[in-house]
């Protein structure tokens, strides 16, 4: 899984070290790279390995090939998403689109969502992490085990 937070910085021709960590569970996985777009959720690129971006693509197709939201989802997510392969020390090269809607400059921070990940501005980050516990305390009792009895 994805895993903690990670802060690393853009080198002189905009490539970034991907956590260790997350290269490592991807190339478990059998992928050399990951699948970014921007979140239409946050100002944050989304980090998805390729098996995960199929799964959703499947759940698009499934929607009615003639209704409106299943190319609103295909446009937003699909066509705004690049596969980026690592290069022989781990590095990616974000596109300026991402880095742009990420509003990130120089400095990253790598935030583990357990299958996925997503890359924030570290700033904007805190910001949201301040929220996001606040949010999550007061949902807390929504989080349910699941049960499995032995017999």
């Amino acid at each position: 899984m994805f895993l903690s937070t990670y802060e690393n910085k853009l080198d002189k021709k905009g490539r970034v070290s991907v956590p260790a960590s997350y290269r490592a569970y991807l190339s478990n996985l059998g992928y050399n790279g990951v699948i970014c777009y921007p979140s239409f959720n946050n100002q944050s690129i989304e980090a998805w390995p390729q098996d995960r971006l199929e799964k959703i693509s499947n759940t698009i197709d499934s929607l009615n090939p003639f209704e409106e939201k299943r190319d609103f989802f295909a446009t937003s997510i699909l066509s705004e998403s690049t596969n980026l392969q690592f290069d022989s020390e781990g590095r990616i090269s974000l596109t300026s689109k991402l880095l742009k809607h990420a509003k990130i400059k120089n400095s990253m921070v790598f935030v583990g969502q357990g299958k996925t990940f997503q890359i924030w501005e570290p700033t904007m980050f805190e910001k949201f992490k301040v929220n996001a516990r606040k949010k999550a305390n007061l949902n807390r009792a929504s989080l349910k085990w699941e049960q499995q009895f032995n017999k």
